[in-house]
């Protein structure tokens, strides 16, 4: 148990650097289309596209690690009003009915992607990209998030995690 959730981690952390560095270069894209635009006075025909496609990449594949680092958004209202025992079970009912939905999300994107790679799907613009490529991200990381979802209830059921990131002592200084 102890490997799986380490792999998933190390796995989670992986895919949201891979998504830091899409993003970077999602950057250095818009800029170099904006000189090339305004500056040079030439077409952009492919860029704008490309970082389309990369925000939507670093989207899917950053998932996992912002659910790892508990960096998404978090009303803690509820489970910090109540007792313990029953921010357990919210807490449990949370996240398995988040992982059910990744689990089903993984699986439909994965059925997405694999129509786009038998059918050799490309875009309908100049540059034509194969879409296989770009929707890869998607099966990816929600396959990722799920095993997240998975290791972070296995943390909950353990004991090794308290329910939303709240321990006891945190909920009665709050």
């Amino acid at each position: 148990m102890d490997t799986f959730i380490r792999f998933t981690a190390g796995l989670s952390r992986f895919l949201g650097i891979v998504a830091a560095i899409l993003l970077v270069v999602a950057v250095i894209i818009i800029c170099q289309m904006v000189i090339t635009r305004y500056a040079l006075n030439q077409s952009t025909h492919w860029q704008t596209e490309f970082v389309t496609y990369t925000l939507m990449a670093a989207t899917f594949l950053g998932a996992p690690y912002v659910l790892l680092t508990r960096g998404h958004v978090n009303v803690e209202l509820i489970p910090l009003a109540v007792k313990p025992r029953i921010r357990f079970l919210l807490a449990l009912l949370a996240y398995s009915g988040s992982a059910i939905l990744c689990v089903l999300l993984a699986y439909y994107s994965f059925l997405f992607w694999h129509e786009a790679w038998v059918e050799d799907w490309s875009s309908d613009t100049i540059w034509g990209p194969k879409l296989w490529k770009v929707y890869l991200s998607m099966p990816v990381g929600f396959i990722t998030i799920s095993l997240q979802y998975l290791a972070d209830l296995l943390c909950l059921i353990t004991g090794r995690e308290p329910p939303f990131g709240i321990s006891d002592i945190n909920a009665e200084a709050s």
